[in-house]
């Protein structure tokens, strides 16, 4: 009987598992009970996140998923409050370098573009979100997509009106060795983003704002094929919506920012594949 060829679902757990293994141990601490790797449960919140779905029937779909569970050496099924557990005790820095070591998977040309979307908050219940006084029902999430790849380098999330002036020197800055050329539209446009980028060997391309025939000059000198590049952050923004969910499941902000890493470590994955 031929073998069956892998399935892109394996393809992504064994990719994902690899990734895992380069950037963390095989256990939390010496006390561990050693039932499951911190690799394995990386790859099994990563797994909930592709496939949308909660802790519950991804466990239930592991059922039927031998060659999956045999590829992270997975002997028995965790419980959906384990995997829940893990999720918050795997800090965001741990998440950082799981999507710092994704991004090598990808080719990437430097030519880097940033742009900002809303994820819904409101997934909870109306008496939940009323309740905890949830009065901003979005998440502001930044992403810094590199065009060659569609390769997403780096995030910001918040849940405050923060401007994208305010936003984009923190990404800058910790990029700047990923980022030759930075893409932006005209919520960019202020000269405290062009000088920090200009500080660090970064060629900003930001549309200015129309307030006089100056500005309209200069935006008829960009370089339009290279700006025009900036639509790669769209087409990104609107996949991970489309695949993971316009929403974050979790109810605490802190691990609402932790599962829109996972989802942004999820589309690298997926991409390099």
């Amino acid at each position: 009987m031929q073998a069956l060829p892998k399935s892109r679902l394996l393809q992504f757990v064994e990719k994902a598992y690899h990734l895992a293994r380069r950037a963390v141990a095989r256990y939390s601490s010496k006390f561990s009970k050693q039932r499951y790797t911190l690799h394995q449960h990386i790859v099994l919140l990563c797994l909930k996140v592709r496939k949308n779905t909660t802790y519950r029937m991804l466990i239930d779909e592991l059922i039927e998923m031998p060659r999956v569970r045999n590829a992270i050496g997975l002997e028995e099924l965790p419980s959906p409050s384990t995997l829940c557990k893990a999720f918050s005790r795997l800090d965001m820095a741990v998440w950082r370098v799981l999507l710092n070591l994704s991004v090598t998977l990808l080719p990437t040309n430097g030519v880097v573009g940033i742009d900002a979307s809303g994820f819904d908050r409101s997934h909870a219940s109306k008496h939940y979100t009323k309740r905890t006084e949830l009065t901003i029902q979005q998440l502001k999430v930044t992403l810094l997509v590199d065009t060659r790849a569609n390769v997403i380098l780096d995030l910001h999330v918040t849940t405050t009106r923060k401007h994208d002036s305010q936003i984009a020197p923190t990404l800058v800055k910790r990029n700047t060795a990923e980022v030759a050329i930075l893409l932006g539209d005209k919520g960019y446009d202020d000269e405290k983003i062009r000088t920090v980028a200009r500080e660090n060997g970064v060629r900003p391309l930001i549309k200015h704002r129309e307030f006089s025939s100056l500005h309209k000059a200069w935006n008829a000198r960009l370089d339009a094929d290279l700006y025009g590049l900036r639509s790669q952050n769209e087409t990104v923004n609107s996949r991970l919506k489309r695949r993971y969910g316009a929403f974050v499941r979790s109810r605490h902000w802190w691990k609402q920012f932790r599962e829109l890493v996972v989802g942004c470590l999820t589309h690298n994955i997926e991409k390099a594949l």
